[in-house]
């Protein structure tokens, strides 16, 4: 099965930041085999995070946030590159 990238928003809940990052110098990302990590950015208020994670296996995206949804609400999106899209618009019958 093919990896999928996936958009991942993560707000944080009543404590803000300090919980979450406490438990991620604590603990690591704790993201399961097979979930990998691409990049992220936070927004200036530190209140969300916008993270791409990777995997052939969405169910262990379920397994990861079920460690972190007593800190964080999650928002999930399939999502792929722009270059794939240019790729798939390319491909399309002209209109």
């Amino acid at each position: 099965m093919p990896e999928t990238l996936y958009m991942v928003i993560e707000r944080f809940k009543n404590g803000g930041p300090l919980p979450v990052y406490r438990r991620f110098r604590a603990q690591g990302r704790m993201a399961p085999e097979g979930l990998h990590y691409v990049s992220s950015w936070v927004d200036l208020d530190l209140g969300t995070c916008y993270q791409i994670m990777e995997t052939a296996d969405r169910g262990l995206l379920d397994q990861w946030m079920a460690n972190w949804e007593d800190l964080v609400e999650f928002e999930i999106h399939p999502v792929m590159t722009s270059a794939e899209a240019a790729e798939k618009v390319a491909a399309l019958p002209p209109a």
